[in-house]
């Protein structure tokens, strides 16, 4: 098992930057992929962004494409989530988890071993 944790989330207002973070361990030496999603309050969990065991590939969903940054760090090992532009819509718990498929960044059902979160409240 691999346990994460979140770190990162604040208020921001409307346009501003946000760097969020989370820390792999246990069985942490892969490979697998890793994920954000995010959940607002009376909604669903929703994917956000995932990035190949490589680092190579990353897959965003639409809404946050060309404003989000996945990166990954595997001697940490770590995932961060850059996110710009922020918009009000933004606001939601951030959760990272894993994929065992190092490849599987469209397989949102194989995603698992979730985080606590981080709350991120962007403010308009």
């Amino acid at each position: 098992q691999v346990q994460l944790v979140e770190s990162g989330g604040g208020l921001v207002q409307a346009g501003g930057s946000l760097r969020l973070s989370c820390a792999a361990s246990g069985r942490a030496y892969g490979p697998y992929a890793m994920g954000w999603f995010r959940q607002a309050p009376g909604k669903e969990r929703e994917f956000v962004a995932a990035v190949s065991w490589s680092g190579i590939t990353r897959n965003y969903a639409d809404s946050v494409k060309g404003r989000f940054t996945i990166s990954r760090e595997n001697a940490k090992p770590t995932v961060a989530l850059q996110m710009s532009s922020l918009k009000p819509e933004d606001t939601a718990v951030y959760h990272c988890a894993v994929n065992w498929d190092p490849i599987g960044l469209q397989d949102f059902e194989g995603f698992g071993s979730w985080g606590q979160g981080t709350q991120v409240t962007v403010s308009s």
